[in-house]
């Protein structure tokens, strides 16, 4: 099974937010499974004059991504989101009627205000199907709980004959950042420190050859023992 990043956007947030530090990448991963393409995350979306005007986003287009891989958007089959923050769920709008999938607390945590964008999680077609902590989605993929980040972040686990590659997503921020176990200072999390530490120690426990990050574009390579920067 392929695991093939998708750059889908690219932000640069208002320097007045709290938490701006410069412009940030934001990934989609597309993986190639024999019974159907599953999609981990769809980006940052367009119409909300908010995001527009406090993170300014120049989007890649989603169906020319997907294309570049050998597929078309209507092959995705299902939808992971890692979390429902406004950059993760922005675009899950293109597949109406396919199954999304997400943590239940995740769910709750997003009819709170601020939290995202509403219309981006509940649009007509939307069939979410909201699960309850680890989640087996097909043969060699797997869905991991890992709170942290957001209360109800997952991450996505695929298993094929010659590697195990971990789509870490937002529960630790960059290669280095999962090295040390710790989820990164540009990454604002919900839930207490503890918390974190246990879910990126879960993901270090599964022995993978790769992780994959959501706003990082390389990889951590565990296999030979180093770390990409």
């Amino acid at each position: 099974m392929r695991v093939t990043r998708l750059h889908l956007t690219d932000v640069h947030p208002d320097r007045s937010l709290p938490w701006a530090n410069g412009d940030v990448a934001v990934f989609a991963y597309l993986i190639d499974h024999p019974d159907g393409l599953v999609l981990v995350d769809t980006g940052v979306g367009e119409g909300s004059e908010l995001i527009d005007s406090l993170y300014n986003p120049d989007h890649h287009d989603f169906s020319e991504l997907i294309a570049r891989a050998g597929h078309r958007i209507e092959d995705v089959s299902i939808v992971i989101n890692s979390h429902l923050h406004f950059d993760h769920c922005g675009n899950n709008r293109l597949f109406p009627g396919v199954p999304i999938v997400v943590q239940h607390r995740e769910y709750e945590a997003a009819r709170q205000p601020y939290f995202t964008i509403p219309e981006w999680v509940d649009f007509p077609g939307a069939t979410i199907e909201q699960i309850e902590g680890d989640w087996q989605v097909a043969v060699g993929i797997r869905i991991i709980s890992t709170p942290g980040h957001t209360p109800g972040h997952q991450s996505v686990v695929v298993d094929s004959d010659d590697e195990r590659v971990v789509i870490c997503a937002q529960a630790s921020y960059t290669p280095a950042d999962y090295s040390a176990l710790q989820t990164g200072p540009d990454n604002t999390p919900t839930e207490d420190e503890e918390t974190q530490r246990r879910s990126i120690q879960r993901l270090h426990d599964l022995d993978p050859h790769r992780v994959c990050f959501s706003h990082h574009p390389t990889d951590w390579l565990g296999s030979v023992g180093s770390i990409g920067v």
